[in-house]
């Protein structure tokens, strides 16, 4: 015959185990399948904004991932071509995957920061999903820009002085100055028009130098071949190069691929276009 239990024995048997039980952390909220996909496509759209501003492709990872992360979501998984992002997310059982297609490449400084402030406002998690797509659109919509004028002057000045720098005479820094500003004016021209880039790189290159080269002659400067170079170094893809050696330091090796061949192809372009200026100019470089 078994023993009669003691009550007091009882009740402590089960305080020493509600004592050893360890403390479960707090869950967030249920989210929604629908919720996550709202999260998803918001992290999609930070991202591919960040891509194609400017941003390398840690800091576009990094810039998605703090939006999920401010929602409890998990980030299983992220992909960035050169035309495309991709992200995996996941709460609980639910897991899904949504990819956006990337704009062209360009450089925006004052909005690639702008949505930079944005992603660590919404990472504490006081934004819903649709308050950030919102507020991206804005900052598309409203982030200020130079005038396109101010632009083309400011790229002249900057060539003429590379120019000088490179050992080009005074006699040509005039005409440099004008012949890149033109080609700048006439470059925001050309891709506001959806002109492709790598032709409109040649008509770049051989019109500013063509323009630099002439204006040097006519000024009587004895550095014309120095004249017609620097007028095309507008041309020089700064950002993406430095993106690319970036990007295959952080162990991208396919974007910084494709970023870099982008420059080659860059360059290519506009030393045809050079080439076709010396012909026009019957320059002996």
């Amino acid at each position: 015959m078994n023993a009669p239990t003691d009550p007091s024995q009882t009740a402590t048997v089960h305080t020493a185990s509600q004592q050893a039980a360890p403390a479960q952390p707090a869950q967030p909220p249920h989210i929604r399948r629908h919720t996550l996909e709202r999260v998803a496509h918001a992290a999609l759209q930070i991202g591919a904004t960040l891509s194609q501003n400017g941003a390398s492709l840690r800091v576009a990872h990094e810039g998605a991932r703090m939006i999920a992360n401010g929602f409890g979501v998990e980030v299983l998984g992220m992909r960035s071509g050169y035309t495309s992002f991709e992200i995996t997310v996941a709460y609980g059982r639910d897991a899904i995957t949504r990819m956006t297609q990337i704009g062209p490449h360009g450089v925006n400084h004052r909005l690639d920061f702008a949505v930079r402030e944005l992603a660590l406002r919404a990472s504490v998690g006081t934004m819903a999903p649709e308050e950030i797509e919102t507020e991206l659109e804005r900052l598309k919509r409203d982030t200020p820009r130079h005038p396109p004028w101010l632009v083309a002057i400011a790229t002249g000045a900057a060539c003429a002085a590379f120019g000088r720098l490179l050992g080009a005479d005074w006699l040509a820094f005039i005409p440099v100055l004008a012949a890149a500003s033109v080609g700048q004016g006439l470059r925001h021209i050309l891709i506001k028009r959806r002109v492709n880039v790598f032709v409109v790189a040649a008509i770049i290159g051989c019109v500013s130098a063509t323009l630099g080269g002439l204006g040097a002659r006519l000024a009587g400067s004895h550095t014309m071949e120095l004249a017609m170079m620097a007028s095309i170094l507008l041309l020089v893809p700064g950002v993406p190069s430095t993106n690319a050696q970036t990007d295959i330091m952080d162990g991208y090796p396919t974007m910084g691929s494709a970023r870099a061949i982008w420059v080659v192809m860059i360059m290519v372009f506009a030393v045809t276009g050079l080439w076709i200026a010396e012909f026009l100019l019957k320059v002996q470089m």
